[in-house]
């Protein structure tokens, strides 16, 4: 359990609470989680700070004063009263292993957590797909006995990076993975990011699950047709959405 202490220096969270609060509210409005099922979080690395929901706590009257704030490298509590959640190693360990992360949201999510307990990956079907996640959404190996008796959370984060780093895979080309036997956790440069990329994990968790349905073991998506998706919303000339307006002179 994290220890409180107190900050070295006094800094204001406010804003950062603010904003971990509203999307946690937003996640529990949307049809992503059931009862207090999952949690967001945010990160700033130049306080060496993560914000995250508090264990067990009901989305509908969370409060910015609610949302708990840790140490990013100790884990300690700087801010908030309430414990911080459960899950906090797990967030821990994927914003110390990638520092591109900004924003992790944890799910339950029925499609995409359907697909974690039978431990498969998600196959890139279609454009849908594509347009968020850069290939196949990866599985983890299962936790070890010994790894679920000791630090059990925090080896949820080390099974998560050992999948990306054994098989090469950019956590920011493929900002989805599957917890074997457990469910999803998805992330991304912003809070709205991951959150968006939550909402699109169970869709094109359903859409495979019922591709499946409709023909057997399907032929994944063309490489080039996945990578122009891809691309077009996330690759250096990416061009899909507004570009900013310029500002007379």
């Amino acid at each position: 359990m994290a220890r409180v202490v107190a900050p070295a220096t006094v800094v204001d969270f406010d804003e950062l609470r603010r904003q971990v609060q509203r999307v946690n509210a937003a996640l529990g409005a949307s049809d992503l989680v059931l009862l207090a099922f999952g949690n967001a979080s945010a990160v700033d690395r130049e306080a060496g700070v993560m914000a995250i929901k508090p264990s067990g706590a009901d989305y509908a009257t969370l409060r910015p004063d609610d949302i708990t704030v840790v140490e990013l490298a100790s884990g300690d509590v700087v801010a908030g009263s309430r414990r911080p959640s459960s899950d906090t190693p797990t967030h821990l360990a994927l914003y110390r292993a990638f520092p591109a992360i900004a924003a992790i949201v944890h799910t339950h999510s029925s499609y995409a957590t359907s697909w974690a307990q039978a431990e498969r990956e998600i196959p890139c079907l279609g454009t849908t797909h594509a347009d968020h996640f850069g290939g196949s959404v990866p599985v983890t190996r299962r936790l070890r006995e010994e790894e679920i008796a000791t630090d059990y959370e925090a080896h949820t984060g080390d099974v998560i990076v050992e999948r990306y780093r054994v098989g090469g895979l950019d956590p920011m080309l493929l900002p989805a993975v599957l917890v074997a036997r457990h469910g999803p956790f998805v992330w991304g440069e912003s809070l709205q990011a991951a959150f968006a990329n939550a909402l699109a994990l169970e869709e094109v968790a359903r859409m495979a699950l019922h591709t499946e349905w409709l023909r057997p073991t399907p032929d994944p998506i063309d490489t080039r047709l996945l990578r122009r998706h891809f691309e077009r919303k996330h690759g250096p000339a990416a061009y899909y959405g507004q570009l900013p307006v310029p500002r007379e002179r």
